[in-house]
């Protein structure tokens, strides 16, 4: 019985821990900071690039900060097979295109979650005509360019 116990314990911290953790879901309301509203034509990352640019399919820089969408897991573009590499690209178009269709909205945490890269963590959304609200995170994930980020790596080879 002790043994049941501690096993459902542990289950009901692993639960909560996963759900507070800020790299694999969107903050809960109660842990919501205030929310940036972002404007401006995203171009992609190089040498002579503009204020705001796309790293990659779920990483882009606003000045000096760069900021890590919540939640997805998108290819990297110096990716470890060709394969991979093609994915980071049409990931990082896409991630492009959506950003630039128009003004969306930064939601970050109370506490100012980075990950271990120095990089911002911020869920990025966008009110849609008829109050409906697009995930770029979802968005993403519905479109095969990113997927659900579970606190490891997945090859995409």
């Amino acid at each position: 019985m002790r043994r049941l116990q501690a096993l459902a314990l542990a289950a009901i911290l692993l639960v909560a821990g996963l759900a507070l953790d800020p790299v694999l879901v969107d903050p809960p309301f109660f842990l919501q900071s205030g929310r940036e509203h972002v404007s401006a034509r995203f171009t992609r990352c190089g040498i002579g690039r503009g204020h705001a640019c796309v790293i990659d399919g779920d990483t882009f820089k606003l000045g000096q900060r760069k900021i890590r969408i919540i939640g997805i897991d998108a290819p990297e573009i110096e990716g470890q097979c060709p394969a991979e590499r093609r994915q980071a690209a049409a990931a990082a178009a896409e991630l492009q295109r959506l950003l630039n269709q128009g003004p969306f909205v930064m939601i970050g945490r109370i506490d100012d979650m980075r990950d271990r890269y120095g990089r911002d963590l911020r869920s990025i959304e966008r009110d849609r005509p008829g109050g409906a609200t697009q995930s770029i995170a979802e968005a993403m994930r519905e479109g095969g360019f990113a997927r659900r980020y579970a606190g490891f790596k997945m090859g995409w080879c």
